[in-house]
C-alpha cells in the first residue's frame, strides 16, 4: 500500500481520508467468501476467549499477590511503628465490601443466579485499583488507604469463594405419566 502521497523527500504525513480508501479497495477486491464469512461471530468468541483467559489467569495470581503485598505494606507499617492501627481501616474496608455486595445484589436480581459474580469482579477490580498507587499517597494515605483496600478485597475473595460454593439450580426433570410418583403405590 502507498499511503504516502508527493516527493520522497517530503515528510510522510498520515492522511486517514487515504487509508480509509485503501481499505476500501482492499475490502472491495477481497474474495466472495472472506466477505461472507462470519466476522461479527468470531469476534466475539474471540472476545470470549480472552476474557476467559484473563479471568483464570487472574483466578490463580490473585491470592498470591494479594498476599504478598499485603504483607509488605504490613512491614512498612511496622517499619514506621504504625502497625496497631491498621486493623481500623481493614475492618472498615471489610465493611465497605459488604455493603457493596449486598447494594449491588438488591439492586439487581438477576446477580444473584448469574454464572459470573460480575459484582464482585468489579468490586475487587476497584479496590485493586485503590490499592495500586499505595507507595505514592501522603503519608497517613500509604498507611490508611493500602489496608482499607485489603481488608475488602479479602472480604471480596471470600464473597467469591461462597459464591462458587453455593449450590447450583439444577434442572428438574418432570417425570412421564407412566410412571408411578409415589413409591409405596408401587404395589397397584
Amino acid at each position: 500500500m502507498n499511503i504516502a502521497a508527493g516527493r520522497s523527500d517530503e515528510p510522510h504525513k498520515f492522511n486517514l481520508e487515504n487509508v480509509i480508501d485503501q481499505a476500501r479497495k482492499l475490502w472491495d477486491n477481497t474474495p466472495a467468501p472472506v466477505k461472507s464469512f462470519p466476522w461479527n461471530r468470531a469476534l466475539d468468541h474471540f472476545v470470549q476467549l480472552i476474557l476467559d483467559i484473563v479471568l483464570t489467569v487472574t483466578k490463580y495470581l490473585y491470592v498470591p499477590v494479594l498476599v504478598v503485598t499485603s504483607i509488605s505494606e504490613l512491614s512498612y507499617c511496622a517499619h514506621e511503628r504504625k502497625l496497631y492501627i491498621t486493623l481500623l481501616p481493614f475492618l472498615a474496608g471489610v465493611a465497605i465490601a459488604g455493603i457493596l455486595k449486598s447494594a449491588a445484589l438488591e439492586s439487581s436480581p438477576y446477580l444473584k443466579n448469574a454464572d459470573v459474580p460480575w459484582h464482585l469482579i468489579v468490586t475487587g477490580l476497584f479496590f485493586t485499583l485503590l490499592k495500586l498507587p499505595g507507595p505514592y499517597y501522603p503519608y497517613w494515605g500509604r498507611i490508611f488507604i493500602p489496608h482499607l483496600a485489603n481488608g475488602a478485597l479479602f472480604r471480596t475473595l471470600w464473597f467469591a469463594f461462597l459464591w462458587y460454593r453455593r449450590p447450583r439450580k439444577s434442572v428438574e426433570t418432570t417425570l412421564p405419566d407412566s410412571v408411578v410418583a409415589d413409591p409405596e403405590q408401587n404395589g397397584l
